[in-house]
Formats: C-alpha cells, structure tokens, sequence
C-alpha cells in the first residue's frame, strides 16, 4: 500500500487533498452522496484537434517544495504537479494489474524468483537519448543509498537479493539487479529472496516502477542530488510532456517532449499553477482553469457552473489520527513504553468522542465520510465490512479513561501517575473550513476532560508539518494527516518495524506478524490473504495506533471543451497524451 501515482511510491496527501478529507460519514439518504452517484470517471468522448493550452490547478495553501525524482519527493503535491511528464514503466488495466502497452514490457518468474523489465526501443527521455537498464537500475542505486536519505528505502525492498548490502555500505553495486545487455541495453532482471502475492499489481513496493536519467545525474554525488539543478531545475521526463519554465513553488509550464514514444500530445502547452483552496470555488465559477479540483466544502458552491464537466472517483486514500508511542532510531521504529499516547484506552477514548458524522453534515453534504478500517472499501474482499470503526459515542469514552485511572481533577483528567496531561495536537493547514473542523475535535475532547492544545498553538503549513512528524518532534503527541495510497493493498511498507513512514512509530510483535503473513509465499492462496488482511484490520482497529477518520470524493471541474480526461486507471499512465480540445 503506498502511493496513488500508478507507478506506486508512498506519498502524503497534500495541504489541500487533506482538508477535503477533513470530516464526514455517508449515508444512504444524504443528499450530498446521491448527487455524488451520478459522477462520471471520464469526460464524453468526442473527436479531439491538435493544439491549444491547457491551465490546471493545483490547489494548496503553500508552495510546492519542486522536488522532480520519484525517489526524493514524498509530497503528493509534487507528485500532482509533475505528472504531465512523469511517465510510469508499466501501463495497467482498471484493476491495476501490470500489462504490457507502456513503455516497458514485465515477466514474472515465480520459480526463478525474478521479475525482467524490457524498456521499449523508442522509449527517449526529453533530450532525445533512449532510456537505458541503466536508468532503471540507478532509480534503485538513488532510493537505497544512503547519502541520497530518501524517505523511500522500505523493508519490502530489501527482498532484492543484495539491496541491504548495498544501502549498508557493504556492496558498491546491488548484486541482484542484473543488466543481461550491458548498461546501455535495455533489459534489466532482478531477483528476488521470496516472490509476493502482491506483485503482479501496480503499486506493490517490492520493486520500483519508475527510471532516472544516469546520464544526467551520473556525475552529482548522492548526498547533493536532492538540491541539485538536475532534480529542481532541468529535470528530464519520458512522459508525453516536458518542463519549459519553473516559477519556484508556485507554477510550472510544459511542452510537449518531441521524442514521446507514443507520439505528438494533442495540446501546445500546459500551465500547472498554485491556488489557494479558499479562493478555488471562485476560480472554478469563472473559469480561470481548464482543470481544477472542487474542495467538497465548497462543492455548493460551484455545482450549477455552465461550461463544466465533473468527472470524480473515490480515490486510494484516507485521513487519519497518528499517536507518537516512539522514535525513529537506527534505521527502524523503536516504541517508548512510558510515551503519554502509549495507552490504548487513551487513544480509543479520543477516537470515539469526534463527531465526524455531525461535522460531515455541517460541511460536505456527503461527499467525505467516514471510513471504519485501514483497508479502503475499494480494495474490495481485503476490507473487513464487519469491522464498524469509532462510532461518535461520549458515554464509551468516558467509561475507557475511568477505568483506565484517567481521573478528573476540575475540569481535565490527570494521568494515572496523577501528574497534569496535556496532550499537544499538530494539523495542517488547509481550506476555510480545516481550522473550524479541528477546533471541534479539540472541543469534543474537552467534553471527556482531555487538555488538547494544538502543537505551536495554531496549524502548520504543510512542509513544516511533515518535517515535524517525520523526524518526531517532542511537541507532538497526536497528529492528523493522510495516506495517498497504491493500487496493491498491502499496508506493509506504512506500518512495518523498518518503515519510515510508520510516522506513529509503533511496533507489536503481533502487528509483524500479520504483516508478514499477508505478503508470504503462502498468501498466494487469496482467500488466506484475504484472511490475514481481516485479522490486521481488527487488530488495529483494537489497538488504536492509527485510527482512519475520512475519505473522500475526488472532484474535479473540467472545462467542457476538454476531451480525453479520465480518472480510470487504465487511462492514468498515458492521460496526457490523449487530453486536448475538441474539434
């Protein structure tokens, strides 16, 4: 489970995607989810003409960090604003599964234990040279050394025969990734220690989806690749699209790439520029982009628009609640028994106190709701549908913390030290109505005697707030953030001992477990996997480290002289390509 992108990394929900998933609960009769059924996934196919420029929004309160490698960004605004050009290896049908119409060609061999990836010839990134096995195999060499402190190196990666010795330092190459061709060829084998269920399906992080220059980047040391003109500046995409112009953090325009495989793109030009969520309605009602996301709260708003075309999904992600329980420390997450969050009754009390059905009704009609489990409904057989979730239920919460010795002294519970408990919260910034939600949830704690003050005592920009959480900051104890997430539904590289974006930094011996039974040989058996994922859910529902809150309805606005556009995974990898206007 990692990322939305197809070619599947893990990432964050923006500032902006967040506070679209801020709250809600759909229910049968609201009027906000009927309207939501008669969405379309795709523009009306008709006949498209060459040329003209395309405007799209990317709607977030801060600038975007322009962060263009697949294996140093790990913001999903970057991943938004880079897509014109940042073309997967491998195409996939509606169900995700890896085909073989993309720029490269996938065999799995379960008996040799090795996956071949074939770069098709033609295939030429932005300045005219061919990718390479080299390209594919540096993206590995990029992610796994450490000098480069990507956030991507998982434990699901060192399943690659030789990857742990190379990220150790032990190795100068990674033995299990072989180029049959030489470098310049553009075959690449990797071999693997065990073969997964999970990797015929995109997204499935045991192997990377994607490629990168060497060429380009061959001569930049590692430890200067994240700030170097090549990643910030000049980066080279093999996707239909190309960056002309870069306006640090704020827009980005594109060309068409001369030397795309598929051929000519049907559009002159793309312009990607930052919006402000609160001023995102107004921009969709005078049509000031082609393409612009709907903030849920403001969806009222903008329905009635003319010349607009709303195309939405339910998309691969979801809002959470994170309690610190620990640190990260020599590369795996360490659990702290005497952190003030590492009480489950504790965090279940604070789960079942929001009201996040009411709050859903208060500001998106439906259109985010609440979600009960880790494993999203739209994975299908691996969400546990008798799993309820924290239903909005005070007189519980209040029984948890008694019984637990959290004692009311005035108006605030005590620990059961009886020292004072004041629990610091950090949350993003985002749309008008992100500071009202949370300002409720802080309400509603007070409701069963819980001090819970914001980290800093407001709510932090988006960039701030992920270096806050990812390098564990002690003014954190609880934070609300969001998973935008791969087509393959293992939760592993989130939640495991060696993931860096366990961000609660929990471990359990019996979290290791299921998670290593629903990614085994013997979970090639789907209804055993289907199982463990059942199991998984339950426990973590039961031990609260992580509690989902929303997901929510991705909308966007599309100009109705657009053709083209889709939201159907199948379409993803060569969107742009098609995208134009009609003749």
């Amino acid at each position: 489970m990692k990322l939305t992108k197809v070619f599947g990394s893990v990432g964050v929900v923006s500032a902006a995607a967040l506070a679209l998933v801020a709250c809600g609960q759909k229910t049968s009769n609201n009027a906000g989810s009927q309207e939501a059924k008669k969405f379309k996934e795709e523009t009306p196919v008709k006949p498209v003409k060459k040329g003209g420029t395309l405007s799209y929004a990317i709607e977030t309160d801060t600038p975007f960090t322009g962060l263009f490698n697949n294996e140093l960004s790990t913001s999903q605004t970057d991943s938004d604003v880079s897509q014109f050009g940042n073309e997967a290896l491998f195409d996939t049908d509606d169900s995700y599964k890896i085909n073989n119409k993309g720029p490269a060609t996938f065999k799995l061999d379960r008996k040799a234990k090795t996956i071949t990836i074939e770069v098709k010839k033609g295939v030429k990134w932005s300045d005219g040279k061919q990718v390479t096995a080299k390209d594919v195999e540096y993206e590995y060499e990029i992610m796994a050394n450490k000098a480069s402190k990507s956030q991507r190196y998982t434990a699901s990666l060192q399943n690659i025969v030789g990857m742990t010795e190379y990220h150790d330092g032990k190795a100068k190459t990674i033995s299990g990734i072989q180029m049959p061709d030489g470098e310049n060829g553009r075959k690449v084998v990797l071999h693997f220690k065990e073969m997964k269920p999970g990797m015929l399906q995109s997204g499935n992080g045991y192997f990377l989806e994607t490629a990168s220059p060497y060429h380009q980047l061959k001569n930049i040391p590692f430890s200067k690749l994240e700030s170097s003109d090549a990643v910030r500046k000049n980066p080279l995409f093999f996707g239909p699209f190309q960056i002309s112009k870069i306006v640090r953090g704020q827009s980005v325009t594109w060309v068409p790439n001369k030397y795309y495989w598929r051929g000519t793109p049907k559009l002159n030009k793309i312009t990607v520029s930052v919006v402000n969520p609160n001023s995102a309605s107004q921009a969709i009602k005078s049509h000031k982009f082609d393409i612009a996301g709907v903030i849920n709260s403001q969806w009222q708003q903008v329905k009635d628009t003319k010349g607009v075309n709303f195309v939405a999904k339910i998309p691969l992600q979801y809002s959470y609640m994170g309690f610190k329980v620990g640190k990260w420390e020599d590369g795996k997450n360490v659990m702290d028994p005497k952190a003030k969050m590492n009480n489950k009754s504790l965090r279940q009390a604070m789960a079942y106190a929001m009201n996040i059905d009411a709050v859903e009704k208060r500001y998106t009609q439906g259109l985010t709701f609440r979600i009960p489990t880790l494993i999203p409904a739209q994975f299908g057989q691996y969400f546990d549908k008798n799993v309820k979730g924290y239903n909005y239920n005070l007189k519980k919460a209040n029984q948890l913390l008694d019984k637990a010795g959290y004692k009311k002294k005035g108006t605030y519970r005590v620990q059961p030290n009886g020292k004072p408990l004041t629990i610091h919260l950090a949350a993003m910034t985002g749309s008008s109505t992100q500071e009202p939600i949370i300002r409720n949830y802080i309400q509603q704690w007070k409701k069963i005697g819980l001090n819970v003050k914001l980290t800093g005592g407001r709510l932090i920009e988006f960039n701030s707030f992920y270096d806050k959480v990812q390098h564990d900051s002690k003014d954190i104890d609880v934070f609300m953030a969001g998973w935008s997430l791969s087509s393959e539904p293992s939760p592993n590289d989130l939640y495991n001992e060696k993931a860096p974006f366990n961000y609660s930094r929990f471990v359990t011996k019996k979290n290791s477990q299921l998670l290593q039974e629903m990614d085994s040989e013997k979970a090639f058996n789907t209804k055993y996997r289907v199982q463990k994922f059942h199991e998984w859910q339950k426990y973590m529902f039961d031990q609260a480290y992580v509690v989902p809150t929303v997901n929510s309805y991705d909308i966007n606005a599309v100009n109705s002289k657009l053709t083209g556009y889709s939201l159907k995974p199948s379409d993803a990898n060569s969107l742009w390509y098609k995208v134009g206007y009609v003749k």
